[in-house]
């Protein structure tokens, strides 16, 4: 049943996604590093507008608590013209995206 719903929202995005305008844009600017298993960064920005940099890093090595911290940042020109910056932090506590044009919680 969680497939069937996962896949009917997968569609609807499918469906609703606008024409992509992007095809023609190139690459400005790349960087990488993969600095082994112990993490990553990397970094691009593109003619359309798009930014986006990365960095991860192993947290308590060795032990069985052992998990990726990544943090980054994406910025993006929307279909309104509207420039969006989305910060977020993925590790043990989950997906934590900050932006100003997210919601708050109480």
């Amino acid at each position: 049943m969680k497939f069937a719903i996962v896949l009917v929202a997968v569609l609807a995005v499918a469906i609703a996604k606008p024409v992509d305008d992007s095809k023609d844009a190139v690459i400005l600017k790349y960087e990488n590093d993969n600095i082994g298993i112990d993490g990553y960064r990397f970094a691009y920005e593109t003619s359309d507008g798009v930014s986006r940099s990365e960095e991860a890093q192993l947290k308590n090595v060795g032990t069985e608590n052992e998990a990726m911290a990544v943090r980054g940042t994406v910025t993006w020109v929307a279909a309104d013209g509207q420039t969006y910056t989305l910060n977020y932090i993925a590790d043990e506590n989950g997906f934590q995206p900050e932006g100003a044009h997210l919601p708050r919680g109480p």
